[in-house]
């Protein structure tokens, strides 16, 4: 395992019953860095979640967190992890102070000491201006900045978000991950956040791409798009597994067959698109042109797009 790496994963497994949720699942986290880790539900991301945040013993493989393993020092790691549950985890009925105080008090944290890093938590989030206010009466985004300033007052060197902007508006979840990217910049937090949201995972220094509770790519965005290289070009038709027969004999190219349309790679799709056009145009019901997504990896490695995938 990386000796300095903030976390690191080795063959990591786990199993309900008779259904195994992660599947040999190895990565490491450089400190300091936003690590995503994506995939759709059902993926296994909240099962590996919920281990990294020592909520689920009985794994197979090995995790380490700062350079503690993960099955016998969770006491240690717990000292220095922030953790933010997809559910919200604030009491609706105290108000954002409270909360915070509430869980100060958790962490052995009490008189000035408690008010002073509750109050720079908050102005931190930018809500020290609704510390009085009662939580159930925030919005979805500001609930999740309360998450976040609770999270602060142990001082972690690690955070780890399941899903964090789950319920949020676009302008709450912008919010968000400024707010994720300010705390990494400016006291050096290493983030790792599951999510099964392309915009999210494009944000991130490196991710692990999950399926069935397996790793089916990783690295940075830049370098998983790049690897697809070109143009993707897909064909809806309404005979597809004809049509894909008649291009590869007659233009030498070949499509796969995802979810009912045709997909090809094409570095020049611009002109694939046009000879699909002159050559097919009675065959095709619509075409699109676009430059490769993480989705597309996801189709390439697994065969099947994101939102189908169970």
């Amino acid at each position: 395992m990386n000796p300095n790496a903030a976390v690191t994963s080795e063959n990591l497994a786990f199993s309900y019953q008779e259904r195994r949720a992660l599947d040999g699942v190895s990565f490491s986290v450089s400190p300091g860095s936003f690590f995503g880790v994506l995939g759709p539900n059902g993926g296994g991301k909240t099962t590996l979640f919920r281990i990294l945040a020592t909520l689920v013993s009985g794994f197979e493989g090995r995790a380490q967190i700062l350079g503690h393993d993960l099955a016998s020092e969770r006491h240690a790691i717990r000292e220095n992890l922030g953790v933010v549950f997809q559910a919200p985890s604030v009491d609706p009925k105290l108000t954002v102070l409270e909360n915070l105080h509430l869980h100060g008090h958790l962490y052995g944290r009490t008189g000035n000491d408690l008010r002073d890093a509750s109050t720079r938590a908050l102005e931190r989030l930018g809500i020290a201006d609704r510390a009085g206010q009662l939580v159930e009466k925030l919005s979805g985004g500001l609930k999740r900045r309360v998450e976040l300033a609770k999270c602060l007052l142990s001082q972690p060197r690690v955070l780890i978000l399941d899903e964090p902007s789950t319920g949020l508006d676009p302008g709450g979840r912008r919010d968000l991950w400024e707010h994720l990217d300010s705390l990494r910049a400016e006291e050096g937090v290493t983030v790792l956040v599951t999510t099964h949201l392309m915009e999210e995972a494009e944000r991130c220094d490196d991710l692990i791409i999950l399926d069935e509770g397996r790793v089916v790519a990783a690295g940075s965005p830049v370098t998983l798009r790049s690897a697809i290289g070109g143009d993707v070009v897909t064909i809806r038709s309404p005979e597809p597994e004809t049509l894909a027969t008649r291009i590869t004999d007659e233009l030498g190219e070949s499509p796969v067959l995802v979810d009912g349309s045709l997909r090809i790679e094409q570095p020049n799709g611009h002109v694939l698109v046009k000879r699909l056009m002159e050559t097919f145009q009675d065959k095709i019901d619509g075409i699109s042109l676009a430059k490769p997504t993480l989705e597309d990896v996801f189709i390439r490695e697994t065969g099947h797009r994101f939102w189908n995938a169970s």
